[in-house]
C-alpha cells in the first residue's frame, strides 16, 4: 500500500480497491505505517535556501512568499552584491506562481537582469515593464532585455517602456506617457496581477534616482530623511514617502496602483540594502520577499 501511495501515486480509492478494504482502512495503515518508521518522509531543500529564517520572517511580517537563501562570506562583508543568486532564486519563484491568468510586472534593475538571464520556464502570460530605466544609460533594446526574455519564455505579448525613468521636470513625463509604445505599457498596469520590485538605498550605485540627480538634490532629499527608493518614490525609514513631487517627473507604476497588485514581491540583496528594505516593507505594499540571511536577520532584528 505505501509503494502504491508514496512511490507509484495511486490514490487511496484505487488502493482500496486493489486490496479489497475500504479507503478508510487503507489511510489508517498509511497512517500506522507512518507512525511506526515502516515509512519515512523528508523534505528536502536546495543548501543555499535558509527554511527556518524563511519561516521566521514570513510569520513575522506577514508574508505570503518568502524565500531566503544563505548570504556568503563575500556577502556579508558587503564587497559583492549576491544579485545573480538572487536573480536566480526570484526566477524560480516565478516558476512556481505564476499562472496563465496572470498579468506580470518587472521593474527595471539589475536585480531584474539577473532574473531575467535565469528564467526558463514560465506559464503563458503578459509581461509589463512597471517603470523606465535609470537615464544614465541608453534606453535601447539591451535596457529592456529582461522584460523581453520573460515574455518570449511566456509565449505571451511584452508591454516595454522605452524611457528614463526620471525625466527633467513632470512636464516631459507626461508627454512621454502619453507617446504610443509608452503609453500601451501604462495601460497595462491596473491589469498586474504579480509584481517584481526592487529596492535601493540612498548611496552612489544603489538607486537608480540617487544616480540620476545632482548633488545638491541629494543632498536635500538625504536631509528631509531619504533612505530608501522604490519605483521612484523616496521613502524615509518608517516607509513614509519623502519629496512626493518628485514622482511627477517619473515613469513608474505609482504606490496606489501597486496596492491593488494580489501578489507584490520585493527583491532585496546585500547588507548596504538592509536598512532600505525595512523601510520598503513598512509602506505595506509587498505580501513577498526574496532576499539573502544578512537582510533577513536585519529584518528579523
Amino acid at each position: 500500500m505505501a509503494r502504491r501511495f508514496y512511490l507509484e501515486g495511486k490514490s487511496k480509492t484505487e488502493i482500496a480497491d486493489e486490496f479489497g478494504v475500504s479507503r478508510f482502512k487503507v489511510a489508517r495503515m498509511l497512517e500506522a505505517a507512518l507512525q511506526g518508521g515502516l515509512i519515512r518522509l523528508e523534505v528536502r531543500l536546495p543548501a543555499e535556501l535558509d527554511a527556518e529564517c524563511s519561516d521566521a520572517l514570513r510569520t513575522q511580517y506577514g508574508l505570503r512568499h518568502c524565500v531566503v537563501f544563505a548570504s556568503t562570506e563575500q556577502d556579508r562583508g558587503g564587497a559583492v552584491l549576491a544579485t545573480q543568486r538572487l536573480g536566480a532564486v526570484a526566477a524560480e519563484l516565478l516558476t512556481e506562481i505564476v499562472t496563465e491568468t496572470d498579468v506580470l510586472g518587472l521593474v527595471w534593475g539589475p536585480e531584474i537582469e539577473a532574473l531575467g538571464r535565469e528564467l526558463t520556464v514560465l506559464a503563458r502570460c503578459k509581461v509589463v515593464q512597471l517603470s523606465g530605466v535609470t537615464s544614465l544609460r541608453p534606453v535601447n533594446h539591451s535596457a529592456v532585455e529582461a522584460v523581453r526574455r520573460a515574455a518570449s519564455i511566456a509565449r505571451g505579448p511584452v508591454y516595454p517602456i522605452h524611457a528614463p525613468l526620471l525625466l527633467p521636470d513632470g512636464e516631459t513625463a507626461q508627454t512621454l506617457r502619453r507617446q504610443p509604445g509608452i503609453a500601451e505599457a501604462v495601460n497595462q498596469f491596473p491589469h498586474v496581477t504579480k509584481a517584481i520590485i526592487t529596492v535601493g538605498a540612498w548611496e552612489p550605485g544603489l538607486s537608480t534616482v540617487y544616480d540620476a540627480l545632482d548633488e545638491n538634490e541629494r543632498e536635500q532629499y538625504r536631509r528631509e530623511g531619504t533612505c530608501a527608493e522604490v519605483v521612484g518614490q523616496l521613502l524615509d525609514a518608517d516607509g513614509q514617502p519623502v519629496a512626493p513631487q518628485l514622482t511627477e517627473r517619473t515613469i513608474a507604476i505609482s504606490f496606489a496602483e501597486l496596492r491593488r497588485v494580489p501578489d507584490v514581491i520585493l527583491l532585496a540583496d546585500g547588507a548596504e540594502r538592509a536598512a532600505a528594505t525595512s523601510a520598503a516593507l513598512k509602506t505595506g505594499l509587498f505580501n513577498g520577499i526574496v532576499t539573502n540571511t544578512t537582510v533577513a536577520e536585519y529584518l528579523l532584528r
